[in-house]
């Protein structure tokens, strides 16, 4: 028994493809890292929105788990991304990322 019967794979993929777009954009015009991490994290849900949506389709769970488990790397991409995010603005007190460019080792 489907929960919602009127929504296709089409509906998805409409809805992906717009999140997705959305991602895209934010990463090339913006400059703000915490932006961009957002931004990426929107890119991996339309993904994840994506394979769930040919998963429900197909009648096949095992897309499901492999989302999890990118959910659980997006996560742990995160953490790590804020980690550096955070001392990259103690150092410079800016969270803009042409300033990096500017760093030298």
């Amino acid at each position: 028994m489907e929960i919602l019967p009127n929504i296709s794979i089409y509906h998805y993929v409409i809805v992906s493809i717009l999140l997705f777009g959305i991602g895209v954009v934010g990463v090339m015009l913006r400059r703000n890292a915490l932006i961009i991490f957002m931004c990426i994290e929107l890119m991996l849900n339309a993904v994840n929105l994506l394979m769930v949506g040919f998963s429900n389709m197909w009648g096949d769970g095992k897309a499901q788990v492999f989302v999890f488990f990118i959910m659980a790397v997006a996560a742990a991409e995160v953490v790590i991304g804020l980690a550096i995010l955070m001392m990259v603005y103690r150092n410079q007190e800016t969270t803009d990322i042409n300033i990096l460019n500017k760093m030298k080792w």
